[in-house]
């Protein structure tokens, strides 16, 4: 396991990018707290981040290339996209999957709704550069204190993981969760 910073990710993108494409699970900021993540095309890769976490059913939202990719993938009415204009940001979007494809099957385990971010912080950057959705979850074992630090992160998580991109210390919350798959917003998590 690598720690590296901003720097040296960017030096070394081409081969974190191989990484990425070829199944390596990994930590990363975000503009809210610290992210898990994978590719999200990527089964066994996905199957990593569930057994980690010790979760075993519920779905993983992404971080999503683009809202090209948004519009492409999922199903977007005009509640969703005055939602979109607000992206990048802290939100996670719940919006209905057109493309059952663009994600593993064990990505979201009902395969009909898509949790999709895009990050106001620079690592959104590289995922649209990527080309392909991100799995995004807090850094932590389900249950368990998300990651602020390097300090507070959890053995079992850090033990599993290839590398991380770290920044320093994230004194934010987890994302707001829209839910939009009924015509409404609905707000699950603040």
């Amino acid at each position: 396991m690598r720690i590296i910073n901003r720097e040296e990710f960017e030096l070394g993108k081409e081969e974190f990018f191989e990484k990425i494409l070829k199944g390596a699970v990994f930590i990363y900021p975000t503009d809210t707290i610290y992210g898990l993540g994978c590719s999200a095309k990527l089964y066994n890769a996905v199957k990593k981040i569930r057994e980690i976490k010790q979760r075993y059913t519920m779905p993983f939202s992404v971080i999503v290339p683009s809202k090209k990719w948004i519009m492409e993938n999922c199903f977007v009415d005009e509640k969703a996209k005055e939602w979109l204009k607000k992206l990048p940001g802290p939100y996670t979007l719940i919006l209905k999957l057109k493309n059952k494809e663009c994600i593993a099957p064990n990505t979201n385990t009902d395969l009909n709704t898509l949790g999709i971010r895009i990050p106001n912080h620079w690592f959104s950057n590289y995922v649209q550069e990527l080309g392909v959705p991100i799995v995004t979850t807090s850094a932590n074992v389900t249950g368990g204190d998300f990651m602020t630090s390097l300090e507070d992160l959890d053995l079992k998580i850090k033990e599993n993981v290839d590398f991380i991109v770290y920044e320093g210390e994230i004194k934010g919350k987890p994302s707001t969760i829209v839910d939009l798959t009924k015509g409404k917003e609905e707000i699950i998590r603040k």
